[in-house]
């Protein structure tokens, strides 16, 4: 029973992926996901509360990735940390190529949506409170030199999330796992005491 269940959640969030990427959030409804699943509406909504639901859990499980890389990096020193997380990239710029209509569907709805606006900014913001409180404990560990953490943790934001991006328009123009692990090595660099 179990099994089946999750069979029809993994059916239900491939539909979705699938549906939004081609047609957009407002063009897919609820209807369309569960014809192109396979599953039937009460079926949908066991899993899920809406077609907004779904959604932000599309957005969840792709933030999970990036969330396990952090988690699995605690307990390092800050330039340890940085490079470990480097090893998640080939993971995160995998499950994030193909899907480029799918991103730009949270950017756009972000947009318009207060709900998923909230969800969209709230890892972004966690992200840059991490990435700060790393760069403080690198400087109060003496591995780096004095900076602003806030500025810092934005930079790295940044230049994350453009990284993603150009990975997304131009898939074929870099090997994106190597451009983010030579970028953060750079980054990483340029704050080592040395």
């Amino acid at each position: 029973m179990q099994q089946r269940s999750e069979e029809t959640r993994s059916k239900i969030i491939e539909s979705a992926i699938k549906l939004f990427s081609s047609r957009g959030f407002n063009a897919a409804s609820v209807d369309d996901i569960c014809s192109d699943a396979g599953i039937s509406k009460g079926a949908f909504y066991h899993h899920f509360e809406s077609k907004q639901a779904l959604f932000l859990a599309l957005l969840d499980g792709w933030l999970q990735t990036i969330d396990n890389a952090v988690e699995a990096s605690k307990d390092k020193t800050a330039p340890e940390t940085f490079m470990q997380m480097t090893e998640a990239f080939p993971y995160i710029f995998a499950s994030a190529g193909n899907h480029l209509p799918m991103f730009m569907e949270f950017w756009l709805q972000a947009s318009r949506d207060e709900k998923i606006w909230q969800a969209a900014i709230a890892p972004y913001r966690r992200y840059q409170k991490y990435f700060a409180a790393l760069i403080q404990k690198g400087i109060d560990e003496g591995s780096f030199v004095e900076v602003n953490p806030d500025i810092a943790a934005r930079l790295i934001v940044s230049t994350a999330m453009g990284l993603l991006l150009q990975s997304l328009l131009d898939p074929k123009g870099a090997k994106w796992e190597k451009v983010a692990r030579e970028s953060t090595t750079l980054v990483v660099n340029g704050l080592i005491r040395k």
